[in-house]
């Protein structure tokens, strides 16, 4: 996880209440079990347990032509 630190990715987690959900986030921080992010679509810090990030992709940026 460490390595997405300062990239956005696109999650996929399980939340607290068993529903599985998509963001796309910037990740601040990896600390032990924690990931701490800033949420682009709900535009606030979020925090996310490893152990339920399903799956997780670094976002490319798209190529100026």
């Amino acid at each position: 996880m460490q390595k997405y630190v300062g990239q956005v990715v696109e999650l996929v987690y399980l939340d607290r209440r068993g529903k599985i959900t998509q963001r796309r986030v910037e990740v601040r921080e990896v600390a032990e079990e924690i990931v701490k992010a800033y949420c682009l679509v709900q535009r606030g810090p979020r925090i996310f347990r490893v152990a339920n990030i399903l799956a997780i992709q670094p976002v490319r940026k798209a190529s100026s032509i």
